[in-house]
């Protein structure tokens, strides 16, 4: 009989260390959850000061972000003016030179070519 309770015993023991290790898991997923957490407001409270100093230094630098929105898009005009200029100035310049590259058609036939045929069909 001694033999049978030495069994029961071990699996008596057996089961309290599964649960025991069953116990450990929860726990550890539990605290790494919290962990996970923690880190998750840390990294969101260094982004918003982040954020904080950033608009800070936008608004000492430029002033309000309208105006400074209202010259770039005056700069942009401008210089989208300057290069319709340029471009309609341009333009007929580009039509001739395309022109008269598409009317120059040499009718000579190169002597390399020539002598190739030759060697070929002679």
């Amino acid at each position: 009989m001694s033999n049978g309770a030495g069994i029961q015993e071990l699996m008596a023991a057996e089961t309290r260390a599964s649960q025991i290790v069953a116990e450990a898991r929860i726990g550890r997923g539990d605290r790494m959850k919290q962990a996970k957490a923690d880190a998750s407001e840390l990294v969101d409270a260094y982004r918003a000061e982040k954020q904080q100093e950033f608009n800070n230094k936008v608004l000492a630098a430029g002033g309000s972000g309208g105006s400074a929105s209202a010259k770039l898009q005056a700069a942009t005009n401008r210089d989208v003016q300057i290069m319709q200029g340029q471009f309609n100035g341009n333009m007929s310049k580009a039509i001739d030179i395309l022109l008269s590259k598409c009317c120059e058609v040499s009718l000579e036939v190169p002597t390399a070519r020539v002598r190739s045929t030759q060697k070929i069909y002679g």
